[in-house]
């Protein structure tokens, strides 16, 4: 009994999130475990708009995201948004 009440618990805080990703008027939404790296998310992400992972830039709150870090560990809770840009080099 107790492990199914645990089990309960664990299902109703919520494992996953779902994220949006949103660069200029092109937004996608991602359902991701908090414990992912977002690289998984960073790279789906590409993917679909055709763009290489390093041609981008993706910022939570106006801090640039690593891709090694979890949502968890930037506290991101569900719905929230992470800009992506197209990274830009130069300025001369």
């Amino acid at each position: 009994m107790a492990d199914a009440k645990e089990e309960k618990a664990a299902v109703s805080t919520g494992e996953h999130l779902n994220i949006k990703v949103k660069q200029d008027e092109n937004e996608i939404v991602f359902k991701i475990k908090k414990s992912t790296p977002l690289k998984k998310l960073m790279n789906a992400f590409c993917s679909r708009q055709a763009v290489e992972i390093n041609q981008m830039v993706f910022l939570y709150d106006g801090q640039r995201v690593l891709p090694e870090e979890t949502p968890a560990q930037l506290g991101m809770e569900d719905g929230d948004l992470i800009d992506a840009m197209l990274h830009q080099t130069g300025g001369n």
